[in-house]
């Protein structure tokens, strides 16, 4: 009896004592790729030597976003090629993983890796968005990282590698870019560009389990959607929205798409799949179907869009921002049509990154031009333009939310922004 009271209490605390992962921002978007965090008291306001809580500089550029696991940090970059148009060796192209300290941005580890020769060109525009474009994705335990043909990663917290596996060897003048999503025991890998397919593979061993053809032009990381009784996992490809069963790999529907490459991710909302894309289209269509849906699951379509920022849902509304002339939309999302569209002023300039929404402020972040924080509401409201004056790299990732604070990179350096 003794010995069984002793044993209940090791238990009790070690349970006191393990690590608990709510609120953490373990993948692209947070949260189940949504861009939404109910964090409260996020900054609105901010600048080079206000509301800065630590700041780390980086050992090259990317567009994949920070993740934050615990007490950790993690994000990827790359260097020694894709630093200027037609300029350098590929051969020297190095992409990091980088460890840092939550509350101080210490770094604490780091990988490089040698790219598997040869990858796409630094040349044109569709490919500045470099090497390092995959957000990582945690499950708490392990870390995964996607790195185009050059394979999938998983490591543990501590940096030992654990398992790497390919999903194809295919590149593209636009470069790879999608992140892995995670599902059960699954790890689903969009390899679009790698091998016209959406992957996935054992998360503890790295094998393949499945894989589903006919994933062509979709630059979008995958989203797992509710629909009555079943999961669907959904990819906005260039002329099809199509849904697989994320236990095997089964098509269960598809539906007319956007019409040409597709770089934004879906967002759902009870059983309805919302998706915007280059051609200049937004659709939604609801989750559910069997075979084209088209028709019969077709909610509405308009001929407006957005070609790489993905929109973000809230109470009953969809937000996004166009990529190029800054213009910030607002739709219902019961019937597509625009509440607003208003020009970011000053002028944004291009926006490649995700917004995202946290204590009712919507974060668009743009390539140079700084961070615009809009209301998030149906009455459109501007309510800081935040810039940093002594960086002017690029920005071209979406923020992390976490513990009241933003996660921002650059292509320079890594911003914990908020109060200390």
């Amino acid at each position: 009896m003794l010995i069984r009271v002793a044993s209940l209490l090791m238990l009790v605390a070690a349970s006191l004592t393990m690590p608990t992962f709510g609120g953490d921002w373990t993948q692209f978007r947070g949260p189940g790729g949504l861009g939404i965090s109910d964090e409260k008291g996020t900054p609105a306001k901010w600048s080079s030597t206000e509301n800065i809580a630590w700041k780390v500089e980086l050992p090259g550029p990317g567009s994949s976003s920070p993740i934050v696991v615990g007490q950790r940090v993690f994000l990827t970059c790359y260097n020694g090629y894709g630093l200027e148009p037609a300029k350098g060796d590929s051969k020297e192209l190095r992409r990091h993983l980088l460890c840092f300290d939550r509350s101080s941005g210490k770094e604490l580890w780091k990988k490089s890796f040698e790219p598997k020769l040869p990858e796409h060109k630094y040349e044109g525009e569709g490919s500045y968005h470099g090497y390092a474009a995959s957000t990582p994705i945690s499950d708490g335990e392990r870390l995964f990282v996607f790195f185009g043909k050059s394979g999938v990663f998983c490591f543990d917290l501590d940096g030992q590698q654990l398992w790497q596996a390919s999903v194809g060897e295919g590149t593209h003048g636009w470069g790879s870019g999608c992140s892995p999503v995670l599902f059960d025991k699954f790890l689903l890998v969009n390899a679009s560009v790698e091998s016209g397919s959406l992957v996935a593979l054992d998360k503890l061993t790295g094998k393949e389990v499945w894989k589903a053809g006919g994933v062509r032009s979709a630059w979008n990381t995958p989203l797992l959607v509710d629909a009555k009784s079943r999961r669907e996992v959904i990819v906005s490809t260039e002329s099809r929205l199509l849904s697989f069963d994320p236990i095997d790999g089964k098509p269960l529907w598809n539906a007319d798409g956007v019409h040409r490459y597709v770089c934004p991710s879906v967002v759902a909302h009870d059983g309805v799949v919302f998706a915007i894309g280059g051609g200049h289209t937004s659709l939604a269509v609801r989750a559910g179907g069997s075979g084209d849906v088209t028709e019969s699951h077709g909610v509405w379509r308009k001929p407006k869009g957005s070609n790489v920022g993905s929109p973000v849902f809230l109470n009953g509304h969809l937000y996004w921002a166009t990529d190029g002339g800054g213009i910030v939309c607002c739709q219902n999302a019961a019937t597509g049509e625009f509440v607003f569209e208003k020009r970011l002023d000053p002028g944004s300039g291009t926006i490649w990154s995700s917004p995202v929404l946290a204590d009712g402020k919507l974060y668009f972040v743009s390539q140079s031009q700084g961070t615009f924080v809009v209301a998030a509401k149906p009455e459109y409201e501007l309510l800081a333009h935040n810039t940093l004056a002594d960086d002017n790299s690029r920005t071209n990732a979406s923020p992390a939310v976490h513990n009241g604070q933003l996660l921002l990179r650059t292509d320079r350096a890594l911003y914990c922004i908020g109060k200390k």
